[in-house]
């Protein structure tokens, strides 16, 4: 299950980005704002991440920066990043202060990792609507996975990381299977006890323990009888 991020959700604990079908460098300047202001971002499926343009294309281009170093001493960098995970940390650094205290606390405040390890696999996860392939890219464009041209540069791990996903996603079938034939149970034995609870279930409601309305309910209904008392007086 997913759900948006935006400026409502920041400051919590932890914020789980699910990296599938978002556009890499429109996820990456939201999290780099995100970061920026001091919430801390787990960015699980790097590999599935998507790329504008075709794989040829972006292979060219990663090729021709593969080609560029320091002459006199390349181990001094720059440095090549090979895993999707480390390619998507390299793009948000360079949207960051990175040099600066500041900047540094940014990147330390950011994990990203390819697959879904524990304990992300049970955590709720989250989308970026506005980097999201399928809303910010015209139909029938050319795009590629992250992941494959991540292989074409010489990251070795793609099988593995789409072996391990196809093992995790069976298990969790299997879980949400269990999980909605004991949701069917317990509202079974709901029903049938219904008569039994019945004057136990009216105590609780007098004490407040009844369904729980929303606050912003009765300000509503209070609002519409007041607009109502108008008319009536307006009739008048």
């Amino acid at each position: 299950q997913q759900t948006t991020i935006s400026g409502a959700r920041m400051f919590e604990k932890v914020t789980v980005i699910d990296g599938k079908g978002h556009l890499l460098g429109r996820l990456a300047s939201t999290l780099a704002k995100e970061l920026q202001a001091g919430q801390k971002v787990v960015v699980i499926r790097c590999e599935e991440i998507n790329i504008s343009g075709s794989l040829f294309r972006n292979k060219l281009k990663y090729y021709a920066f593969l080609k560029k170093r320091m002459n006199t001493n390349p181990k001094k960098g720059p440095f090549h990043y090979r895993a999707p995970s480390r390619i998507l940390w390299r793009v948000i650094r360079g949207m960051l202060a990175h040099k600066k205290s500041k900047g540094k606390a940014a990147l330390d405040r950011l994990k990203v990792m390819e697959g879904c390890p524990h304990p992300y696999d049970k955590m709720k996860k989250m989308c970026v609507p506005r980097a999201v392939k399928n809303i910010r890219l015209k139909p029938g464009r050319k795009f590629c996975r992250l992941g494959d041209l991540s292989s074409l540069a010489g990251w070795r791990h793609n099988d593995l990381i789409n072996k391990l996903e196809a093992k995790r996603q069976v298990k969790n079938a299997a879980f949400y299977e269990k999980k909605k034939a004991m949701a069917m149970i317990l509202d079974s034995a709901k029903e049938a006890t219904s008569a039994e609870t019945a004057d136990i279930d009216a105590q609780l409601a007098a004490l407040g323990y009844g369904d729980i309305k929303p606050n912003y309910a009765s300000a509503a209904d209070e609002k519409v009888a007041g607009g109502e008392e108008e008319e009536e007086e307006d009739d008048e």
